[in-house]
């Protein structure tokens, strides 16, 4: 790390900001006041410490000792490069390198009518519809992280789906690191029409392990009836930062599922929005397996703010070494949000006697006639069923790696690519299969 002492945090986002300028102006006037109001927004923010109620299980403080410049021209990748990544059931696949679009390195074969491409490409067809969603939906006022990402924002990946459309094979958006002490912004953008269908792969890898920091801001439009299944994958360096923000917007009798995968970086911290219509439904899972003095946090807030919706969450993480695991799952129903049924369950299995979790499920009901249930649990591998298995001939070694495996694979089973499936599975008997 460049720097030895931790920078104020006004003069930290002074310093993140003076990158800002850089940005050629947009052709798009909006986009430029977008990003201006976010300049705006940052300088009346600090950067979150663990006196703040939202970040006091977090400390992010090692962030402000890395010096991070925005990043310069990409490295030179091949196809070659990025092999391992590729997801074989993804025809359309866009690639993004330090936080720029790559697009030799991208394949898209949508259906016709589909729109899958970077912003400025998405801008030249679609810029009135884009311009009623682009930064319209994830919160910034009180978020730096999302309005530093919307003050640099100059490009993104945009999905869009017309009314009754479906996409027959998965999304993949490639978001891939291969700088030292470099800040990047990505920015998704998803519009599903009235009816239709997709499945986005948000995926985050690495090719080098040195300290930078990855500020990720997605943002999910369903229309009615329209079904989304997204897969998130976070798989950055081993000395990386990861803040990211997630907002979904769920119109009437619409379908979000979400599967988040937190694997990497040194410190990573998810926020996950979902604001449901009436009947609209949604489930929101996740795992965080995590080792060494990893900091896995994950926020979610599931937003009832109509009748007859109905969420699901399940979030497991495995954590071992002197790594911590951060839970805060928010179910809120508003008023006038009847028959609403939300289940929530937060599971952790600590894998030694230094590993540590802090989990608060919570419930927030302003309807009466509502089902409405959380819970967590904690605790270490069963001893009963380590013994059962000795007994059937296996190690203890081997024993504790299969029910370890057997713990995460619950989430990772709900992954709707079989090939991404199957690779994550083989990442976590890795895993389990080392010292944590």
């Amino acid at each position: 790390m460049s720097a030895a002492t931790t920078q104020a945090p006004s003069s930290y986002l002074q310093s993140l900001l003076a990158g800002q300028p850089q940005l050629a102006a947009a052709q798009q006037p909006w986009l430029n006041q977008l990003r201006s109001s976010a300049v705006e927004t940052v300088s009346e923010l600090t950067i979150p410490t663990t006196r703040d109620e939202e970040w006091r299980f977090t400390d992010i403080s090692q962030l402000t000792k890395v010096s991070l410049q925005p990043a310069q021209a990409p490295i030179n990748l091949s196809s070659a490069d990025i092999q391992r990544f590729n997801i074989e059931e993804a025809s359309t696949r866009l690639v993004f390198v330090d936080g720029v679009y790559a697009a030799r390195l991208s394949t898209v074969k949508a259906a016709s009518g589909i729109v899958v491409s970077n912003l400025a490409s998405a801008l030249a067809k679609n810029a009135d519809v884009i311009k009623q969603h682009l930064g319209q939906h994830a919160a910034t006022r009180d978020n730096v992280f999302a309005a530093l990402n919307t003050a640099f924002l100059h490009d993104a990946a945009v999905v869009m789906l017309p009314r009754n459309s479906a996409a027959t094979s998965p999304v993949h958006l490639l978001f891939i690191a291969t700088q030292k002490e470099v800040v990047s912004y990505p920015r998704t953008l998803v519009l599903a029409d009235n009816g239709c269908t997709i499945t986005v792969i948000e995926d985050y890898v690495s090719l080098q392990d040195e300290a930078y920091f990855t500020n990720a801001v997605t943002e999910f439009v369903l229309a009615d009836n329209a079904q989304v299944h997204h897969v998130r994958v976070q798989r950055e360096g081993a000395k990386a930062f990861h803040i990211a923000n997630c907002s979904a917007i769920l119109s009437r009798a619409s379908n979000y599922q979400s599967v988040s995968i937190a694997m990497g970086a040194r410190i990573s911290r998810y926020n996950l929005s979902v604001k449901l219509a009436e009947g609209a439904e949604c489930s929101a899972d996740g795992l965080a397996l995590i080792s060494a003095r990893q900091l896995a946090d994950t926020h979610t807030c599931i937003d009832h703010a109509q009748a007859h919706g109905v969420s699901r969450q399940l979030h497991k993480c495995i954590v071992g070494g002197a790594a911590h695991a951060v839970f805060n799952g928010k179910i809120m129903v508003r008023h006038g949000s009847q028959k609403t049924d939300s289940q929530q369950s937060n599971h952790t299995l600590l894998l030694t006697d230094k590993a540590h979790v802090d989990t608060k499920p919570q419930l927030e009901i302003f309807a009466d006639d509502v089902k409405c249930t959380h819970g967590a649990t904690i605790g270490q591998l069963d001893s009963e069923e380590v013994f059962y298995l000795q007994s059937r001939g296996l190690s203890e070694t081997i024993a504790r790696n299969m029910l370890t495996y057997a713990f995460g694979a619950e989430v990772i089973e709900r992954i709707p690519v079989a090939s991404l499936k199957r690779s994550l599975e083989q990442t976590v008997l890795e895993q389990t299969s080392t010292p944590l």
